[in-house]
């Protein structure tokens, strides 16, 4: 609470406070088709992350049986299926559809998260099942 009541703390808070009056402002200001265009692909990018998030934790069971193998193979063979499956999910999502080179980072960017967070979270899961 002394952070509040601190310059620093006062000066920061105004900063937010201007941040989410002008996106307001802006949101307010932004043209029907523009903001259709936002709301859809952030609404696609959500559920995509949604499902990301959710696809190790309820197959867990299948993380388990890969795990009691103890082969590499099989676990990278498992992570690399969860990110293919996701990464192809993702361009679905986009109509398959990747006009430009920000559109392929973006892709690209995507596919990258999702391989890292089924590494570790796959990793954590593996040794409290098995361990």
């Amino acid at each position: 609470m002394d952070f509040l009541k601190s310059v620093t703390g006062k000066v920061i808070s105004g900063i937010v406070a201007l941040i989410v009056i002008a996106g307001g402002i802006s949101w307010w200001r932004t043209d029907p088709a523009t903001r259709d265009m936002l709301v859809t692909g952030g609404g696609r990018i959500a559920s995509w992350l949604g499902i990301v998030l959710l696809i190790p934790w309820a197959t867990f069971f299948v993380i388990g049986k890969v795990a009691k193998t103890e082969s590499n193979a099989a676990g990278a063979a498992l992570i690399a299926g969860y990110t293919i499956l996701e990464t192809v999910l993702l361009a679905w999502l986009f109509r398959w559809h990747m006009p430009n080179s920000t559109a392929w980072t973006f892709l690209l960017v995507g596919g990258l998260f999702a391989g890292v967070y089924n590494l570790f979270t796959c990793d954590w899961i593996a040794e409290k099942v098995v361990g």
